[in-house]
């Protein structure tokens, strides 16, 4: 004869093993979370105090958290920047361009975005520049303490030191300053959240007069440094496709590689794509040479698919997207420019 005690002797058995096993998961990945002592200098909008424009170091953070791997970021002076990442103080760093002392030192991950500096000068200027000694004689503002290498020095341009981004726009738009340099991301956010501003009183630039990969580095010293990158590395292809980078960089498209075949595709911040193939994308690299005479055309991620070209892309993903949020948002306060 069955027992009537049986069924419930078997749910708390059930009950107590999954408790076991929820233990020592917890347990497992507790053992496997720490935090790493990173440093970097204040470089709005990549670098930067908690709460204020850091899109890299948010960007780094978000990833290593998807491996079970705090970070906690220092900041310092640039002069300070390299003596102090190499130093032994800190694990290393979350944003740092490539250079030989430092890739003897350093573990560098993939690159996971890239700072690409255009001349932006008054509507109507010249902007063909293709070099930077190009504009010698120049009166060029680049913002103090940014680390933009040892090549400006000798450059050509007469560089005026700003207080950041929106004061560099202000003494152009003065007539303080010809041009100003400044990355593509933020080229990028002044068009899109001011188009009528830009439009009539900006002339931008098309070639980056100064291009360099952001990397993850990790001291080698460190018995798991090549383990953290490698696991790094693995989420960042995932971060475009889940459209976690878009909203990090405050971008509504994104042109980068989703299935690693070496071609980009199209990506929108979300399924709802639009009415209207995007005027605007922003690249989280610069486009590879092409090999034939022939490029390939990037084709669009939508929907988990990837699509040929607009035309292909079914109707019910060419909606607009009713949570796309205020362009006159403060995200961080990243920018307030006056014009």
């Amino acid at each position: 004869m069955r027992s009537l005690d049986a069924p419930r002797l078997r749910s708390r058995w059930t009950i107590a093993a999954l408790f076991l096993s929820w233990t020592a998961a917890w347990v497992t990945v507790a053992a496997q979370t720490f935090q790493l002592k990173l440093v970097s200098t204040a470089w709005p909008p990549f670098t930067n105090a908690p709460k204020q424009p850091r899109f890299a170091l948010d960007l780094v953070e978000t990833a290593l958290g998807r491996i079970g791997v705090m970070s906690k970021t220092a900041i310092v002076s640039a002069p300070q920047f390299t003596p102090s990442l190499l130093s032994g103080l800190f694990d290393g760093s979350a944003a740092a361009w490539k250079d030989p002392e430092r890739e003897r030192e350093l573990i560098f991950s993939q690159p996971y975005l890239e700072n690409r500096l255009v001349l932006v000068g008054r509507h109507g200027a010249d902007v063909s520049a293709k070099a930077l000694p190009d504009l010698k004689g120049k009166r060029v503002a680049i913002v103090e303490g940014y680390s933009y290498g040892a090549t400006i020095d000798t450059a050509g341009p007469v560089w005026i030191r700003s207080r950041g981004e929106e004061d560099s726009l202000t003494q152009l738009l003065k007539g303080g300053v010809d041009y100003t340099l400044m990355d593509e991301l933020v080229v990028h956010y002044i068009v899109s959240n001011y188009p009528k501003e830009s439009d009539t009183k900006l002339e931008i630039g098309s070639t980056p007069l100064l291009t360099r990969s952001l990397h993850l580095v990790i001291k080698r010293t460190r018995a798991d440094a090549q383990s953290i990158v490698d696991r790094f590395n693995a989420q960042l292809r995932g971060m475009i496709a889940d459209r976690t980078y878009h909203r990090l960089l405050h971008v509504d498209w994104i042109l980068a590689d989703v299935d690693g075949d070496g071609v980009p595709e199209l990506v929108p911040r979300s399924d709802q794509a639009g009415s209207s193939e995007p005027l605007r994308v922003y690249s989280l690299f610069s486009p590879p040479s092409p090999s034939s005479e022939t490029p390939v055309k990037p084709g669009f991620y939508v929907g988990g698919n990837i699509y040929a070209d607009w035309a292909s892309v079914p109707e019910n993903y060419k909606v607009s997207n009713s949570d796309k949020p205020d362009p006159r948002r403060s995200t961080g306060t990243i920018f307030r420019f006056t014009w």
